[in-house]
């Protein structure tokens, strides 16, 4: 049986299960991570370490560095370099979590309050900088060019990415080819990076670089289309702030495309009512999901996201099975089945 035929039988067992495998595997290597990522959060000037704490506390799973550190383990690395690219790419996802939540203005990530609402804005942009400086130190430290050069163009990617988050929102005319440029800009470029790296360390060749590339690319992808699903679908207890919160910021997610290019002109008119003019009536968010579910939008979005999946896994088939590779597998059928 293929990886991708794999994934369907794969799906049949406990999802909220699949990202154990990789927090075990990466166990000892994370605990290295995380120590490495204290150090490098110190500064003399007070309130960046506390600010970066509190954002890297609060920063969930890991699981960016962990597939770094299972990346490299599944090419047969035995060194060190995994672990500060990891620290490394975990630097860059955080930066960008709190410039994240300062353009989006939010006051919650993972249910507790941002940097930004407890520290402001502007030191929420500072000490984000401070650690993008930092993961670049790291980069340097590892003196590989080919790895600076995957984790300086994600790093660039990112910011292009959200930039294109930023002239779409509000936008209905938004099609699912533009989102999904966003998607892998913003999201699924450090997933990417994050695996590939994983191969850069192990010289291992070109192609098997590629295809760790593809495989965190298309997680990437699949991970933020859950994103974009449970924002309407989730249980608020669980997923640690309200329900609809991309609805009343106007943001064009998938579902929102798919709705609109489905409706007819009374339900594209009340898209652009509440989306781009920004005029939201109580019972708006319910009805927003009412259609979305008479035109498959929210169903159609899950479709994407397993097939995204199907890819990845295809890209890990020429790799020796093994622990590792079990571990990344694992890591879809979490993602696909998480419900925060």
């Amino acid at each position: 049986m293929t990886a991708a035929a794999e994934f369907g039988a794969a799906q049949e067992v406990d999802r909220k299960a699949g990202l154990e495998p990789l927090t075990a595997y990466t166990q000892d290597d994370l605990a290295r991570v995380n120590r490495l990522i204290v150090e490098y959060m110190q500064s003399p000037v007070a309130l960046i370490p506390q600010l970066a704490g509190h954002i890297v506390a609060a920063g969930g799973k890991r699981l960016r560095p962990m597939l770094t550190l299972a990346s490299a383990r599944l090419c047969g690395y035995k060194g060190e370099r995994h672990i500060g690219l990891a620290a490394c790419v975990e630097f860059i996802h955080t930066a960008t979590l709190l410039h994240d939540d300062v353009v989006d203005d939010s006051k919650l990530r993972r249910g507790l309050d941002t940097a930004n609402a407890l520290f402001g804005n502007k030191a929420s942009v500072l000490v984000g900088d401070f650690l993008f400086s930092r993961s670049f130190q790291l980069m340097v430290a590892d003196g590989s060019l080919a790895v600076l050069r995957v984790l300086s163009n994600a790093s660039a990617t990112i910011a292009e990415g959200e930039v294109l988050q930023l002239m779409t929102s509000n936008n209905t005319a938004t099609t699912e080819a533009e989102y999904l440029e966003v998607v892998s800009g913003k999201t699924a470029a450090l997933f990417a990076a994050a695996c590939e790296v994983g191969a850069l360390v192990a010289d291992r060749s070109e192609d098997e670089c590629k295809a760790l590339s593809e495989f965190g690319m298309s997680l990437g992808i699949a991970f933020q289309l859950i994103d974009d699903l449970l924002d309407y679908t989730a249980d608020e207890t669980v997923l640690g702030k309200a329900i609809g919160d991309d609805f009343r910021e106007g943001k064009i997610t998938l579902p929102i495309v798919l709705a609109f290019e489905r409706g007819d002109d009374v339900e594209r008119a009340f898209w652009r009512r509440c989306l781009e003019d920004m005029e939201q009536d109580d019972g708006d968010l319910r009805r927003a999901v009412e259609l979305m579910k008479a035109h498959r939008a929210l169903e159609d979005t899950r479709a994407r996201a397993e097939e995204h999946g199907r890819r990845a896994l295809e890209r890990l088939e020429g790799f020796p099975d093994g622990p590792a590779k079990s571990a990344l597998s694992d890591t879809l059928v979490f993602n696909l089945g998480r419900d925060a």
